[in-house]
């Protein structure tokens, strides 16, 4: 039975805000995000969506007479795409504008597994598509002759413009602008706040609201962890499980390494062999096609190539424990790297960091994930999540772990039954008294 795993940053909470310019919406959604200091709550700026400009408007644009305060001036259909992108918890590529070029640089920055998205832009509360997405509306109000100070210090700091120039564009596009296109967005927002970062009162309030949110976003995503793991113990093991053979040699490595007597260098030794047994099994399931050679004797042999490319994830820290393994059997892999840790409150997987191999190469190799102990399963879950965010299908993915409890597997084949496992032990994750392996292979 397949139930779908949903991401905590799924359905993302998206918080717009709209303002003149240099009435202080950066500095309010900075205030927002520093205060709550976490790394999934992260901020868009509208500016990123100027279109690309042709010679003839750039060369307007170097004269300060092109008017960067039209709602024609933003790419609205990038910005919706992207948004819709977010909401659904799927990897955003987000386009860079230079104002000192005035044009789009060629790279991109991603924008993938934020809980909480703050829009902040001139013209966040403009479009219906955009207002469709949010899930909280701001309009900050700060007197002209503040937005016009903070306008000319940006401009001449940051963009590259003389004073002139920022004051030719403030009376020739922002203030007229203001009054036809930025003023009447105060009919869409849920929240006023008059004097930007001076008002505390209404920026506590919309910092309780993103704390809220996240609450039940955490709330509902271990509800979700819950309902993977009911009567998973009367169901039979998937046939993706793939257990070592029950061989007296695995018996007497798993001995050696859960005594608590064993030196340290002892239990790496034995970890290390062990490890390697579980990469080739692994490596097992990959495909192979027929190759026919012939041998230092002249002789024909008929035997098998891959016929995919391996690469591997590890899941931090313990995961570095099976490196040694991998590269005895892949010397050569490609390794990315994930940082799940779960939060000591709610025991909630959250997801800090994440370094993978190429995009081209997750869309075609098959992916070892590598973490020795499974308990819950729900670091699993995420990380598998994140692969196949990444364009890695679910059959291309195979786990790797020494010690993972039915509970957890049983887990990770109802959401993802495609994915493979391959374990050295089964058992209830409670005989093992928490995680530790890395502990004893690390020394610390």
């Amino acid at each position: 039975m397949s139930i779908r795993y949903t991401p905590p940053w799924q359905d993302t909470h998206i918080i717009g805000i709209a303002g003149s310019s240099g009435s202080g919406k950066t500095s309010l959604a900075v205030r927002i995000v520093s205060s709550l200091n976490l790394p999934w709550v992260v901020i868009l700026s509208m500016d990123s969506f100027y279109k690309p400009l042709s010679p003839e408007q750039r060369e307007q644009a170097f004269r300060n007479e092109f008017d960067f305060d039209s709602p024609d001036a933003i790419d609205f259909d990038i910005l919706v795409e992207k948004l819709r992108d977010i909401k659904a918890g799927r990897k955003a590529e987000i386009p860079i504008y230079s104002f000192e070029k005035h044009n789009r640089e060629p790279g991109t920055t991603t924008i993938y597994s934020c809980h909480v998205l703050v829009l902040e832009g001139i013209f966040a509360l403009q479009d219906p598509r955009v207002l469709e997405l949010l899930d909280m509306k701001i309009f900050v109000e700060t007197d002209k002759d503040v937005c016009l100070a903070r306008r000319l210090a940006r401009d001449v700091k940051h963009r590259g413009r003389d004073v002139e120039g920022a004051m030719k564009q403030w009376t020739g596009f922002v203030k007229p602008n203001f009054e036809k296109f930025v003023e009447p967005q105060k009919k869409n927002a849920d929240v006023l706040i008059p004097r930007g970062l001076d008002n505390t009162v209404a920026i506590n309030m919309v910092i309780r609201h993103i704390k809220r949110a996240l609450l039940t976003k955490s709330r509902k995503h271990v509800s979700e962890l819950d309902l993977l793991g009911k009567s998973i113990a009367d169901e039979p093991m998937s046939k993706n499980i793939i257990c070592l053979p029950d061989a007296p040699q695995l018996k007497a490595i798993l001995t050696i390494i859960h005594n608590n007597d064993t030196s340290r260098e002892d239990f790496i030794f034995y970890f290390d062999r062990l490890s390697a047994f579980l990469i080739e099994t692994a490596m097992n399931e990959l495909p192979c096609t027929p190759k026919y050679i012939t041998t230092a004797y002249d002789l024909p042999y008929s035997g098998l190539t891959p016929a995919a490319s391996v690469s591997a994830v590890v899941v931090l820290r313990s995961g570095g424990t099976l490196e040694t393994g991998l590269r005895r059997v892949v010397p050569d892999v490609r390794v990315g790297r994930i940082l799940i840790q779960s939060n000591f409150r709610t025991g909630e997987p959250e997801l800090h960091y994440q370094k993978l191999v190429p995009e081209s190469a997750l869309k075609s190799d098959y992916v070892l994930l590598l973490d020795p102990q499974m308990v819950s399963g729900a670091s699993a879950l995420m990380a598998v999540r994140v692969l196949v965010d990444y364009g890695v299908d679910e059959e291309r993915i195979i786990f790797v772990s020494v010690l993972a409890s039915r509970v957890g597997l049983g887990r990770l084949s109802r959401a993802f039954p495609k994915v493979k496992a391959v374990v050295a032990s089964v058992g209830t994750g409670g005989e093992w008294g928490g995680r530790w392996i890395d502990g004893r292979y690390f020394g610390c």
